[in-house]
């Protein structure tokens, strides 16, 4: 249930998202949910490769490079979803920051009462 739940909440930000942004094109919920799905396995088997891959250039950037490395596998699902058109690096930069802002904030709106009172 969970997942399920995160893939929501993920395919609500990725819609408002693409909304606010104008080199972000989506064709529909139906792209949204799949394309949240596919960013999900990608940053599950994908992200972690690469982040080994970069251990030199992550430390010394102090992790700042992490970001770019979620701007490339927004880039890598725009090639993998169809319906879904990043139009370059820096929109695919801006929606992964974008995104991670209103996944936060729709995750602290949608989490259960129980879950906010133990923290």
């Amino acid at each position: 249930m969970n997942f399920i739940f995160k893939i929501v909440i993920s395919t609500l930000a990725i819609l408002v998202t693409a909304n606010i942004l104008t080199g972000v094109h989506l064709d529909g919920p139906v792209t949204a949910i799949i394309l949240a799905a596919t960013l999900a396995f990608l940053n599950a088997i994908v992200k972690p490769l690469m982040i080994i891959l970069t251990i030199p250039i992550t430390i010394f950037t102090l992790g700042f490079f992490l970001i770019f490395i979620n701007a490339f596998i927004i880039l890598f699902a725009s090639y993998i979803v169809d319906g879904f058109k990043v139009d370059g690096f820096w929109w695919a930069f801006i929606f992964g920051i974008i995104l991670s802002i209103v996944t936060s904030i729709f995750e602290a709106i949608g989490r259960p009462k129980s879950e906010k009172e133990e923290q």
